[in-house]
């Protein structure tokens, strides 16, 4: 059995999936610089969430004031139940660790705001390690700062390519689609977090 259990962030814990499209993309275009399009905010995005821009250059890279980073981290929302199902994973697992591509300071606020690090110890973020899920490098450093072989861990993901990474690798892989819309995978699919009960 398993005993270490790895959840994506964004349409795992946090309800926005794809919280650049849904979350950022908006939020930019109504208090930075509308002229900008969705490509260019997600590629910014990408480099900040490597680690290459500090986010409050991020943000004036995008004409929005640093200062409302707070308001847009507050958009973010649980999904339903994570926070009752947290607890019961742990038990069942032993371990429970995050692995997200993300900002690492936003992540930081988030996971303190709600309460996370309570049941989620390790926390690997894209921004702070410098490497984005799918590369398999991200995957490996999890795997060697958790002491624990790929047959260890179950990896939980709103992304096919994202577990198909992992599961190259040797992780046992699920595939959250909470909505029963993702195409046929070679990833086991379950409706929500409860299910790995």
């Amino acid at each position: 059995m398993a005993r270490i259990l790895i959840l994506d962030a964004m349409g795992v814990l946090y309800q926005a999936g794809d919280d650049v499209a849904e979350l950022l993309v908006p939020f930019v275009q109504r208090h930075g610089r509308a002229d900008l399009s969705a490509a260019a905010i997600d590629l910014a995005y990408t480099e900040a969430s490597l680690g290459k821009v500090a986010p409050d250059a991020f943000w004036r890279s995008l004409g929005v004031d640093p200062s409302l980073e707070d308001d847009y981290l507050a958009g973010h929302r649980l999904i339903d139940g994570t926070l009752e199902v947290l607890p019961e994973l742990k038990r069942r697992f032993g371990r429970l660790a995050c692995l997200s591509n993300d900002i690492g300071p936003w992540s930081r606020k988030l996971r303190q705001r709600f309460g996370l690090e309570r049941w989620i110890e390790e926390w690997f973020i894209s921004g702070d390690l410098g490497l984005r899920k799918p590369d398999a490098a991200i995957y490996l450093r999890a795997l060697r700062q958790l002491g624990a072989d790929a047959s260890d861990v179950v990896f939980v993901d709103d992304r096919p390519r994202n577990l198909d990474a992992a599961l190259r690798l040797g992780i046992q892989t699920m595939l959250l689609d909470g909505a029963g819309s993702a195409p046929a995978s070679s990833h086991r699919a379950i409706g929500s977090l409860t299910d790995l009960l």
